[in-house]
């Protein structure tokens, strides 16, 4: 604790307490004698072996002794270790009233409890029957100073230091027997127990300590958070006329753009914008939009420098690889026979170590420029997007389709220049106005009349585009019904090439007959309902069911993608022909507007059967 701390100047100055004279030879010596403890010398002489004493001895006590924790310095430096085979011999203490005898060193030491939180008070035990205060106190002063002592009657009292470290101390004297004088009576003598003892105030003072403590590393650390706190940003200003005009040269300068748009959303959040502000908040908002220019060319400034980057970063991959191609045709060369027979043995190790060495580095470094190359390569092909297989054969198949889609789509980009038109007019005649300064109701007024107009014009471009979307819906059913058209064509072209090969094969006599049963045969197939083989009439049963669970429809591509779990060989174009070419049983529908449009097929089997 901070305590010990305070306490070593106090420890050198302790140090003469222990330095007394001793008074009489005779009235302790026997006392030793009887104790089993050597005697020692009056002038300091050793009187026991080197193996006994701890280093540290200092004749000018007039004892032999230890470091112990009654010395100054012991709560800076440590004891040296003592061997757990030799006991600590610890010296007698020579005092005006008494003397204190130490305890056997064979004996084990006192017991003591576990220590309080900031404890400062002792209890001492067995103290002699005629010990008094002064006599206590002339004893334990030697430990440091005392605050207080409250002694009791029956041979024990409580000590309170003024330090923390001096407790220490005072447990030092923990079996030392008492001897008041030189009296041999029981009650001047007494071998006393020194132990810790819980005191309120003790408890109470380090308590205080540590919240002070405690008050004191938040106070620290609340320093340390504020200065690594940025910064809180400037206050907002209100609005004037005055602040705006500031505040519109601010727009205009690249350095002060960014601070000055800031106070510009703050204040129309706040909703300083109304009648008489709007020309004003119009102009600065016009400011903030001139500087988008400005920033898609740094943009493309950066966008090249970035490209330089690159394309520096690339040729210098490829200067090091290079270099590292020199350097594997240096050991290559090291490595044929003329030269590697004149190396040691030692030398074609390492050579053969960095040789190894330099591929693996070569290799890698390789394959980070195709790496790099590779992530060009596919920056560049992600441009277009693929599209959807069925859409596309469906487009590849029908010219006509793809020329509604092109003159829809330059109508469309030909209605939408128009309307970009008249936006721009608007701002156009807007801009004008704010300019001129006209009065205030003929502006309104005439905004409304152009919004008036470009709504009319809106509201017709968007009636017109319905109406060719209608169109394309019309001429969509129509192919549609061509395809249809096609398809039975091409099953009657099958069916006559397999009539005039049979033809050719059984001759022309058989040939009146063979046409009226291959005509009696198509027209079964058609009143069948052009079911032709096995695998069509499994599609059929699978189709029928697939769409009677979904009683909204289905599109061609997530029944395609259905039936494939079961067929992979079975395309999308052939479930289309076969759904076109039973009528009664499956109908389309068409769903959506615009890019929404989408096509459904429908279950109608039952709706057939009733009606018939």
């Amino acid at each position: 604790m901070a305590s010990a701390a305070d306490g070593v100047g106090c420890l050198s100055a302790e140090q003469s307490h222990l330095s007394l004279p001793v008074a009489d030879q005779g009235t302790w010596a026997p006392a030793m004698n009887n104790l089993g403890i050597m005697p020692v010398s009056i002038n300091g002489q050793q009187l026991v072996s080197e193996s006994l004493c701890i280093q540290g001895f200092e004749p000018g006590l007039g004892i032999l002794t230890p470091i112990n924790p009654m010395m100054a310095g012991i709560s800076l430096v440590p004891p040296p270790p003592i061997p757990p085979d030799v006991p600590v011999i610890k010296e007698i203490i020579h005092c005006k009233s008494c003397t204190l005898f130490p305890q056997n060193p064979n004996l084990p030491p006192p017991s003591t409890r576990e220590r309080p939180p900031g404890c400062k008070t002792v209890f001492v035990g067995g103290l002699p029957e005629n010990a008094t205060e002064e006599i206590i106190r002339e004893v334990f002063e030697q430990c440091g100073e005392i605050n207080a002592i409250r002694k009791s009657k029956k041979n024990f009292c409580h000590i309170r230091f003024s330090e923390e470290f001096m407790i220490d101390k005072a447990l030092y004297l923990s079996g030392y027997r008492m001897r008041i004088g030189s009296s041999t009576d029981k009650k001047d003598s007494g071998r006393i127990h020194v132990d810790f003892a819980q005191a309120r105030d003790d408890f109470y003072e380090w308590e205080c300590k540590q919240r002070l403590l405690a008050r004191e590393e938040r106070h620290r650390r609340k320093i340390h958070e504020d200065r690594l706190r940025p910064p809180s940003p400037p206050p907002i200003v209100h609005y004037s006329e005055h602040e705006a005009g500031q505040l519109a040269e601010r727009l205009k300068e690249d350095n002060k753009f960014s601070d000055a748009t800031a106070v510009l959303f703050t204040w129309i959040d706040r909703g300083e914008v109304n009648r008489r502000t709007a020309n004003h908040f119009y102009s600065m908002i016009q400011s903030a939009n001139s500087h988008v220019r400005r920033l898609m060319s740094e943009k493309a400034q950066h966008e090249e420098e970035m490209e330089r980057a690159k394309e520096a970063f690339k040729n210098a991959l490829l200067a090091i690889l290079t270099q590292f191609e020199q350097i594997t045709a240096v050991f290559t060369a090291a490595t044929r026979q003329k030269a590697w027979d004149h190396f040691s043995k030692a030398q074609r190790k390492n050579i053969d170590i960095w040789r190894k060495q330099c591929e693996e580095l070569r290799n890698a470094h390789s394959e980070e420029i195709m790496g790099i190359r590779r992530e060009e390569e596919m920056e560049m092909s992600d441009d277009d997007s693929e599209e959807n297989p069925c859409k596309k054969m469906r487009l590849e198949e029908n010219g006509v389709y793809d020329q509604t889609q092109a003159s829809l789509k330059e109508e469309n980009d030909s209605l939408r220049w128009q309307l970009e038109a008249y936006r721009n007019e608007v701002e156009l005649l807007r801009m004008d106005h704010c300019r001129v300064g006209r009065l205030e109701d003929d502006h309104i007024l005439l905004t409304q009349t152009h919004t008036h107009s470009s709504e009319t014009q809106i509201q017709l471009l968007q009636q017109s585009m319905r109406n060719m979307q209608q169109q394309i819906l019309v001429l969509q059913e129509k192919l549609t019904s061509k395809e249809a058209e096609l398809e039975q064509a091409r099953e009657e072209h099958c069916y006559l090439e397999g009539d005039v090969h049979t033809l050719r094969d059984r001759g022309i006599n058989g040939c009146v007959p063979l046409l009226y049963h291959s005509r009696q045969k198509k027209n079964k197939l058609n009143m069948r309902g052009g079911v032709a083989s096995e695998k069509e009439a499994l599609l059929l049963g699978i189709i029928s069911t697939f769409l009677h669970v979904h009683p909204f429809g289905a599109n061609l591509e997530y029944l395609w993608s259905y039936i494939q779990r079961m067929d992979s060989k079975v395309s999308a174009g052939e479930l289309e022909r076969l759904m076109v070419r039973l009528p009664n049983m499956f109908k389309q529908e068409l769903s959506g507007v615009g890019a929404n449009l989408e096509k459904r097929w429908k279950f109608c089997g039952f709706e057939s059967l009733s009606s018939a």
